[in-house]
């Protein structure tokens, strides 16, 4: 009988250790994906449609009126500051010059006896030869000719200005677009031909104007950004960065120089200018951008996933894990969305662990299995073991 209750209290016992061993294994701890917050100053921007402008944009008007003789440049090439771009017809103006220095040389040849006139006369009067009448008479005749003699010079200018407008030079530097006339057109304004003979652009460096609102400047003055102006005592500038045709990021930022003082009534928005560099040519004169405008700085912030965050009545929060693996959720306040992230001003500090996938597992209290987000060995070996 002794045995028998020995056999019994034997195969109790492995009964009892064999379904104990086997609750422990079936008790699993909910494994969570964790990762530490991150510090990096945060760009605050702003976005808005923006149209690119180039630096200079010049139109080539004919200056004088007559049939257009040639054509000097390449159409979409650069052109020099006043290199030649075309040539009207000067035979007239030529003609009007020759006129013009021929009168001046009669007018000096008149003023010249009209001065001995008065040098002759003037000791034969001391001399009372002759009469002051006769004098006086010959002094305003050269004052007369002297007289004739500047018209005639400010004649002359006019014709030699008016023939070097026969050639039209480029004001400035930059790229020319196609002609707007043909060979052997009348041109000139007044003459019933075309004033405008083609256009000159200045595109190395480009402009582009964008809108903001009234509120987006009163948030600008909350940040201490004076747009227009350039603040040595910050680490950072107001810049904008822009888009290429193809929605790609231009590389190069451009500095806010100009900021109109008044809003506009009717859109309730006011203009706002930049200049970028633009060297290469890819931004177009006249093409629409997204603009970015850099409004502010947010140092050393404290920066989250946002599928971390958990939003209810009470506020947000997040669970944090433990050294000890305990769960824990922690209430935190948001200074900042971001894209795909968000900022913490505060909550949490820098070493604790955020759950960042798998906190529906959690409650408060709990404790899980941490896996960090980088150890993708780990992961995948609990995937394996979980039949995931």
């Amino acid at each position: 009988m002794t045995l028998k209750k020995s056999h019994l209290f034997l195969v109790l016992l492995f009964t009892s250790l064999f379904f104990s061993c086997k609750e422990k294994k079936v008790e699993k701890l909910p494994v969570v994906t964790v990762e530490y917050p991150k510090r990096k100053n945060v760009d605050i921007e702003g976005e808005y449609v923006g149209r690119i402008r180039p630096n200079k944009y010049v139109e080539i008007h004919a200056r004088v009126v007559g049939y257009l003789e040639k054509m000097l440049f390449t159409e979409g090439k650069r052109v020099d500051a006043n290199q030649p771009l075309f040539v009207i017809n000067p035979a007239q103006y030529k003609a009007r010059v020759d006129k013009a220095r021929a009168q001046l040389k009669k007018d000096k040849a008149q003023a010249a006896k009209a001065k001995r006139d008065v040098e002759r006369l003037q000791p034969l009067f001391e001399q009372n030869a002759v009469s002051k009448l006769d004098l006086e008479n010959a002094v305003a005749a050269l004052e007369n000719a002297e007289a004739s003699v500047s018209m005639s010079k400010a004649d002359l200018d006019q014709a030699e200005l008016e023939l070097s407008y026969t050639t039209v030079r480029s004001p400035i530097s930059g790229e020319v677009s196609e002609r707007h006339v043909d060979i052997g057109s009348l041109v000139g304004s007044g003459s019933g031909g075309k004033s405008l003979l083609a256009t000159v652009v200045q595109s190395d460096t480009v402009r582009v104007d964008f809108k903001m609102t009234a509120l987006d400047y009163l948030k600008s003055k909350e940040r201490n950004v004076k747009l227009g102006e350039q603040d040595t005592t910050r680490s950072w500038q107001p810049t904008v960065a822009v888009t290429l045709a193809d929605n790609s990021l231009y590389p190069v930022r451009g500095f806010v120089d100009f900021a109109d003082p008044q809003v506009d009534p009717q859109t309730g928005t006011f203009t706002v200018r930049a200049h970028l560099a633009n060297p290469e040519k890819k931004l177009l004169p006249g093409q629409f951008t997204k603009v970015k405008l850099l409004l502010d700085v947010i140092e050393n912030a404290i920066i989250v996933p946002r599928k971390a965050v958990s939003i209810e009545t009470g506020g947000a929060y997040v669970y944090v894990l433990r050294r000890d693996s305990i769960a824990e959720r922690r209430f935190v306040e948001i200074s900042k969305e971001l894209e795909n992230e968000v900022i913490i001003e505060r909550g949490i500090g820098l070493y604790d662990q955020i759950v960042t996938d798998g906190y529906h597992k959690l409650k408060p209290g709990m404790k899980a299995r941490p896996v960090h987000s980088w150890d993708k060995a780990t992961m995948d070996k609990i995937k394996v073991e979980e039949g995931l």
